[in-house]
């Protein structure tokens, strides 16, 4: 690919994402709507841990039980 190439595909690709960005409204969440009825607020700790030490957690708990339904399965092969 040469160089014109490069920066025309770099030009579309930038162009495309500037209009994205500029054509996006805003989410307007700072207005409640009506029927709106929000939950208490998370603290810090437990945002962290609802979505990050959570799922790391399923995941080696379902893994290990993968590993150990796998090895039980072994036949010592003759």
């Amino acid at each position: 690919m040469d160089k014109k190439n490069a920066l025309r595909a770099g030009a579309v690709t930038a162009g495309t994402t500037l209009m994205m960005l500029l054509m996006t409204s805003p989410a307007l969440a700072v207005t409640p709507d009506d029927g709106d009825d929000p939950g208490q607020t998370l603290s810090m700790a437990a945002t962290i841990g609802l979505f990050v030490i959570l799922p790391i957690v399923l995941f080696l708990v379902i893994a290990g039980l993968v590993m150990i339904g796998d090895k039980s399965r072994k036949q010592p092969q003759a």
